[in-house]
């Protein structure tokens, strides 16, 4: 399948830089700038895959098992890269129609059921959705002739792929699952819109993006820190380990016993938590943090000159997380983390500084902001999760 080149759309010609809202996704719909990858049974891309900044994909037909991660480089597409790689690996491609396993421990590319014809000014980035990186389910995008994960450059027209590799849970997913998310960011226009000193200073003193006083020097970028109290009550519950044998977890499910699958972490008088190289945590952060309407945020990696580990999979927060429209601050939504330790084991105690939310503005404000409808699984969260378990008592 080719993509049809996009049609010029006089409501794309404004040119605001930055994220683009749910409004302009529904346009790049429209114009054929995102479409199908084929003939789908259920008539094409669903309304409910369009988030406030956001478009979900989906999952195709068929997984293939590879031998290890890959990215297919200049002048290659996907599957001649996995060709190239292993000339048979067609004979052992997985029916995900009727839902198959995912074991853990394996790769897996997977091609997904949207494709897209950029234009020559808008890029698109992709991250794993939130259940997805509290399941411990690494995926990263893939595109033909791709130099990097999750990264499709200006122009692209083609096919999407994902990477998945499951590593503490066995999961059972089907055609149509959304593992990821794709964005798209306005790279050039007449109105560039960086975020400046007296932006971030407005935002900061204002409580928009955070209940407390962080120190937040660089301009658009918010330290966070880990929240390792609780309720500060006796055995109040700060966090979770992954149970390393544990059986499958099948993603369309939604009533999964927490205890089945997760050992609960206690507060205890040190407030702090040893990481085993070999485990995974969820935890949150002590701030609650907030993206106002005219933004977009993401989790960067840590630096590692403070410590060897990770703090997020599923790091892009949408417009409205988090956002009290009634006082326009930051509301109760903290930020949970999924937290694996690289190496050696390393201490973490309470209230240290973890990773940075990067700020960037909309390209627009969206019609539609996270959190509205009320449907959004996450708003609001506490030390929460993924939606397939559960709440505890």
């Amino acid at each position: 399948m080719q993509p049809n080149p996009a049609i010029e759309s006089p409501a794309r010609a404004s040119s605001y830089t930055g994220i683009l809202p749910c409004q302009k996704i529904k346009e790049m719909l429209s114009s054929r700038e995102i479409l199908p990858a084929g003939i789908l049974e259920n008539g094409g891309i669903a309304d409910d895959q369009i988030q406030p900044a956001s478009i979900d994909l989906r999952l195709g037909e068929c997984a293939y098992p590879v031998d290890a991660s890959f990215l297919p480089g200049r002048g290659m597409r996907v599957l001649e890269k996995m060709r190239e790689l292993d000339p048979s690996f067609e004979r052992f491609k997985i029916d995900l129609r009727h839902g198959a396993v995912l074991e853990k421990g394996r790769v897996y590319v997977i091609p997904l059921l949207e494709a897209i014809n950029l234009r020559s000014d808008v890029a698109a980035f992709a991250n794993p959705k939130s259940s997805t990186g509290r399941l411990d389910i690494l995926t990263r995008l893939i595109a033909d002739h791709a130099t990097l994960f999750d990264q499709v450059e200006e122009g692209y027209a083609g096919h999407l792929y994902i990477e998945v590799a499951p590593r503490s849970f066995s999961v059972v997913v089907r055609t149509g699952t959304r593992l990821n998310q794709l964005r798209f960011r306005r790279t050039r226009g007449e109105n560039p819109r960086p975020v400046t000193i007296a932006d971030w200073k407005a935002l900061l003193t204002e409580g928009q993006i955070a209940d407390s006083n962080a120190l937040a020097e660089r301009t658009g970028f918010l330290p966070f820190t880990i929240d390792l109290k609780g309720t500060g009550a006796e055995d109040a519950l700060v966090g979770w380990r992954a149970k390393k044998h544990a059986r499958r977890i099948d993603l369309d499910r939604r009533d999964y016993d927490p205890l089945d699958f997760w050992e609960p972490i206690r507060f205890h008088k040190e407030s702090s938590l040893i990481l085993d190289p070999d485990e995974f945590y969820i935890l949150v952060t002590k701030e609650a943090i907030a993206v106002p309407p005219e933004f977009a945020a993401e989790m960067l990696p840590y630096d590692t000159r403070a410590g060897e580990f990770r703090v997020h999979y599923a790091g892009f927060f949408d417009p409205g997380f988090g956002w009290d429209l009634r006082t326009r601050r930051a509301g109760s939504s903290r930020g949970v983390l999924e937290v694996r330790s690289h190496e050696v084991p390393f201490l973490l105690e309470h209230g240290q500084t973890v990773g940075w939310l990067r700020y960037e503005r909309m390209a627009e404000r969206p019609d539609v902001l996270y959190g509205t409808p009320a449907a959004s699984n996450y708003q609001g969260q506490q030390l929460k999760l993924a939606k397939q378990f559960r709440p505890i008592p």
